[in-house]
């Protein structure tokens, strides 16, 4: 079925309401691959509240993209198998909680046509709210519907992408990603088989299963985290990637950075490959 523009345009679900805990917080964190070295307190502080010595729990900031797991606008009817994050940005308005009640509300922000055979651009905003109502974070998504273009839609108008600046890396990190992190990452909550199933990532065009791209995105912020924050989570007002290429479980990622003020630009390879997986990234620190 092709896209109706008028009724995608018109999705809206607000007052949606979710829970969390630590247990929720410290998954996360091992889903991006936190406290593999069981000696790196800075990192435990993200995966461990059971420490001899007491100290708070601490919130990956790109948390707030799975805290409400589940939320959106309403039912797209995409072609499922065809679908991939294009873009996510995430705007920080206050630091997370390790436990909360929180409340989302999803609207459609824009639709654009990249013509038949080559898909369609969706762009989504959830609004994640405490439980007085005070705005915790704003998750703009941009999600690739690769096989549903051709509806007749606007083609243009679609933001700019930010800008890396021409010279070398300010700073490099190499980040290894588990065999397994997939099906760990999955427990976040994106069931996708596309991550975990490999006949369903043959059908979908790839050789075997594929990292999240939202995983992805979560290690871009942790090594931005340990780079340039100090692992203070409350550092993050921005959060803004652009998925290119997918990451295979079991590859290390190689992230550059940039740093120009409070602004990281950031890009992503995986250099065994010669592919850049994340493009066009921006933090903003504060």
């Amino acid at each position: 079925m092709p896209i109706n523009y008028d009724e995608l345009m018109a999705l809206k679900n607000l007052g949606q309401k979710y829970s969390y805990t630590d247990r929720e917080v410290m998954l996360y964190a091992c889903g991006i691959g936190m406290g593999a070295d069981p000696m790196d307190e800075k990192e435990l502080a993200f995966v461990n509240e059971a420490a001899a010595t007491p100290r708070p729990l601490k919130v990956v900031p790109t948390f707030a993209s799975v805290a409400a797991w589940g939320s959106g606008p309403g039912e797209m009817n995409l072609n499922r198998v065809m679908v991939v994050d294009g873009e996510r940005d995430i705007t920080f308005h206050k630091p997370l909680a390790t436990v909360a009640h929180v409340t989302a509300d999803s609207t459609v922000l824009a639709v654009f046509d990249k013509g038949k055979d080559k898909g369609a651009i969706i762009r989504h905003q959830t609004v994640l709210k405490d439980a007085d109502g005070e705005k915790l974070a704003t998750l703009v998504a941009s999600r690739f519907a690769r096989g549903d273009g051709g509806f007749g839609g606007p083609s243009e108008g679609q933001p700019e992408p930010h800008p890396v600046p021409s010279r070398a890396p300010d700073r490099t990190v190499d980040i290894s990603t588990r065999p397994d992190q997939a099906l760990v990452y999955r427990l976040c909550g994106d069931r996708n088989p596309l991550h975990s199933d490999p006949e369903f990532a043959k059908k979908a065009g790839f050789p075997r299963p594929i990292l999240h791209g939202m995983c992805t995105y979560g290690i871009t912020c942790r090594g931005i985290l340990q780079s340039y924050a100090d692992y203070d989570p409350t550092a993050f007002r921005q959060h803004v990637a652009r998925f290119s290429s997918p990451v295979y479980p079991g590859e290390t990622v190689t992230l550059e950075m940039w740093k120009d003020g409070e602004v990281i630009s950031f890009e992503a390879k995986v250099k065994a490959r010669g592919v850049t997986v994340i493009r066009n990234g921006k933090t903003v620190l504060g």
